[in-house]
């Protein structure tokens, strides 16, 4: 591609590496590559991402907003550490949302929105290549298209904004419990059909199970956490 012409032609061509780098370091975080609490060198980033420093740091700049790292000054970005009350605090978080989501959508007799039940299928492939990332940013999609259908874009707005945490946890709870996954995938098809019965207690009660582990999750990585520090 010529780089000569307008100055757009070049922004998009640094977009495209900040992109890039994003994409590169957040994937990265998410399998693991890159342990909780470590540091991130810049010059190592932008020779395995092959690009230059600026859109690495343009791309940790953006993690940081997405609470992935902490810019720390002389320090340079280290791996954010998701505490076990910030868990606790998204799944309640979740709850409140989703469940008021799910009244709303049976009180208007919605259904489940097609745009989430197209996804069921996607994301049981994603759990059978053992793929956690793509599973969990499925996941995540599944319920922000549920939320939003109850048609209130302050609220899904609000939802998605946990998107980065709720990717991050999603992968690490399969990572460390990968048993977990029969029970994620029949829930969510009972979850669908609750939905298409317009059900409102069984839609919350399916969700309050399909969540309330993630809790008892939260203790035990805590706990592995402890002895591995110890």
């Amino acid at each position: 591609m010529s780089t000569v012409g307008s100055r757009s032609g070049a922004g998009a061509a640094k977009t495209s590496a900040g992109q890039r780098a994003y994409e590169w370091i957040r994937d990265a975080i998410l399998d693991g590559e890159f342990a909780e609490g470590e540091f991130i060198d810049e010059v190592a980033l932008a020779a395995r991402v092959n690009t230059s420093r600026t859109p690495v740091r343009e791309a940790l700049q953006r993690l940081q907003v997405e609470r992935y790292v902490d810019l720390l000054p002389r320090r340079g970005a280290q791996v954010r550490v998701v505490t076990a009350a910030e868990m606790r605090e998204i799944y309640q978080a979740r709850f409140v949302l989703e469940s008021d989501a799910l009244r709303r959508i049976c009180q208007r007799q919605a259904g489940m929105p097609e745009s989430a039940r197209g996804l069921i299928e996607e994301m049981e492939q994603a759990g059978r290549d053992h793929d956690w990332n793509r599973f969990a940013q499925l996941d995540q999609l599944f319920h922000s298209e549920i939320v939003r259908h109850q048609r209130n874009a302050v609220i899904a707005e609000l939802y998605d904004a946990l998107q980065p945490r709720q990717v991050r946890l999603g992968t690490r709870t399969l990572v460390e419990a990968p048993a977990r996954l029969a029970t994620i995938e029949r829930e969510h098809r009972e979850l669908v059909a609750a939905l298409d019965r317009n059900d409102a207690e069984a839609s919350v009660d399916v969700l309050r199970r399909h969540l309330r582990e993630i809790p008892e999750l939260v203790d035990a990585f805590s706990a592995v956490r402890g002895a591995a520090q110890g």
